[in-house]
């Protein structure tokens, strides 16, 4: 069936055309564009569906290159703490949550953030006890790098003071009197982890179906996300999304990240990167190199300004992260590595030197810290870079006490990045960051967070607002190699794109974004999402 949405302001992103008005889809993808007139005149028939765009914007569909919709689906069914802004209220929540279950039930919930507490510091291990005496709980920070534990916990998962700890993951201990805080840092939380009940199928199913659908609210037409971990393991993984996608055809073009610890699935189901169809994907292999700021797990060249001597931790050796690429690289599949600290990305970059490239680009995740010499390693039509402008509002004015004066003048350097000819893809990180890309493409912009009244955190490294949506579209299709198939308007390509409520490029002041709705979500011509007036 052939499609003509008519009367738009649409940028294209593609240089031949820049600006349309109208444009043509047939078999989900573009075959023209240009003038209303001239277009209807040569494409329009009696069986053709012709839609008025009625002069919103338009744009190439929105993009997410990084984020986790299996964690926002989790998130949907546990206690959610995003935004809470002090440790009582933290409590107080948690108690409620813990009244409202049964004895011995866990309770499982995130979110929480420091950062943000206006006063007190994290729960410790006697006041998590004192709110839910009966249940074992959890609740992860919003890194996901750090979680805070009950003496329940502990109980159900048989924790001992000389149980052996996982490679790049440590519990802290009281320093009177050696015994656990309750918090444990990243892969030592497995330790808890793997003694949860995980959700019934059809709960995973229902929550993610909610996901997707609140993700095509947001403007998103494709996102790249990494699931088995929470979904049970590839098999059901990919089970939940065809299920979803392709047999409910909900729309969401999605690009699986699939993490090193299932390349024996990867094996046995005879999967690939580019195993698929064009709504969904596996992608490439997950792996984690380091840690996050938050907690001071990111690994470092040079120790950590608020705490001499510390570096981060690294949750490989170099011999173990070889082995991983190897295995990747013995199917053919590029590698997704999470390197937020400038040692990490060395100790990849170093590895990746080793191997012969494959047919897709690997890689490399959030890269926060990244020097003249990194970003040299770095410019090579081989690697893609996911970077998360977002974090920049999160994770200022804190992140300079961690980094210091001198290193964070070549931290969160999104603008060097690009016009150094590196490969960037815009993501949000969700639910560490909000899924919304419009606030990626506002922090990207302003370099601060809503509401705040300054000239933004680095304003040298602001980028214009066109680069800021080349991120999530056109810069977004490279770390998938379908730059040929999506990220521009143009003939062939797959007929995605967002509608807007006003136009970004004639804003005279970023936060104008902020009211900005999202009037259609459009998947290969069809609306997919349409908001109520």
């Amino acid at each position: 069936m052939r499609k003509i949405y008519i009367n738009g302001n649409i940028y294209t992103f593609n240089l031949q055309k820049p600006h349309v008005q109208s444009v043509v889809i047939e078999n989900g993808r573009f075959v023209d564009m240009g003038e209303t007139d001239e277009i209807i005149l040569q494409w329009n028939r009696p069986s053709t569906v012709v839609i008025d765009l009625e002069g919103f914007t338009v744009t190439p569909g929105l993009i997410d290159s990084h984020l986790h919709l299996s964690m926002i689906a989790d998130q949907s069914m546990n206690l959610n703490l995003t935004g809470v802004t002090s440790k009582q209220e933290m409590l107080d929540r948690i108690k409620e949550r813990a009244a409202q279950l049964q004895p011995n039930q866990w309770l499982i919930g995130g979110g929480w953030d420091e950062h943000l507490f206006t006063n007190g510091s994290i729960p410790t291990l006697t006041e998590l006890d004192h709110v839910a005496p009966a249940n074992p709980l959890l609740i992860s920070r919003i890194c996901q790098h750090a979680a805070i534990v009950n003496s329940k916990a502990l109980e159900y998962s048989h924790y001992q003071p000389n149980i052996l700890l996982p490679e790049g993951g440590s519990v802290v201990l009281d320093e009177t009197t050696n015994q656990p805080t309750g918090l444990f840092l990243d892969t030592a939380i497995n330790l808890i982890k793997q003694h949860i009940p995980d959700h019934p199928y059809e709960s995973w199913k229902n929550a993610m179906r909610n996901t997707i659908m609140y993700a095509m609210e947001r403007g998103l037409t494709s996102v790249h996300s990494n699931d088995p971990l929470y979904l049970g393991g590839l098999e059901q993984t990919w089970k939940i999304y065809d299920e979803l996608l392709n047999k409910e055809q909900l729309g969401l073009r999605t690009n699986l990240l699939i993490n090193h610890e299932f390349f024996d699935e990867l094996r046995e189901l005879g999967m690939y990167t580019g195993y698929g169809n064009d709504t969904l994907q596996i992608g490439a292999v997950k792996i984690f190199a380091d840690g996050a700021f938050g907690k001071r797990t990111a690994l470092l060249s040079e120790p950590y300004s608020d705490k001499p001597n510390h570096f981060g931790e690294a949750m490989y050796s170099q011999e173990q992260l070889y082995e991983i690429i190897k295995k990747a690289r013995n199917l053919d599949m590029p590698v997704a590595v999470h390197t937020i600290g400038d040692q990490a990305l060395k100790n990849i970059l170093d590895l990746l030197d080793r191997f012969p490239p494959v047919s897709y680009r690997d890689r490399l995740i959030h890269t926060q810290v990244v020097n003249d010499y990194l970003i040299k390693r770095l410019i090579n039509r081989s690697r893609t870079v996911d970077i998360q402008p977002r974090f920049v509002a999160s994770d200022f004015p804190w992140v300079e006490k961690r980094l210091g004066k001198k290193r964070i003048q070549y931290s969160y350097n999104w603008r060097t990045l690009i016009e150094a000819g590196v490969q960037c893809a815009g993501g949000s990180d969700s639910p560490i960051e909000p899924i919304d890309p419009i606030l990626g493409i506002h922090a990207a912009v302003t370099r601060k967070k809503p509401g705040e009244i300054h000239q933004g955190y680095q304003p040298n490294q602001k980028l214009s607002m066109v680069q800021a949506f080349q991120l999530f579209t056109e810069f977004a299709a490279y770390p998938t190699n379908e730059e040929d198939q999506k990220g521009t308007i143009a003939r062939g390509k797959l007929a995605d794109m967002t509608v807007f409520s006003a136009d970004p490029f004639q804003m005279k002041d970023a936060d104008e974004l902020l009211p900005m709705k999202i009037v259609m979500t459009i998947i290969g011509g069809e609306i997919k999402y349409r908001r109520n007036v």
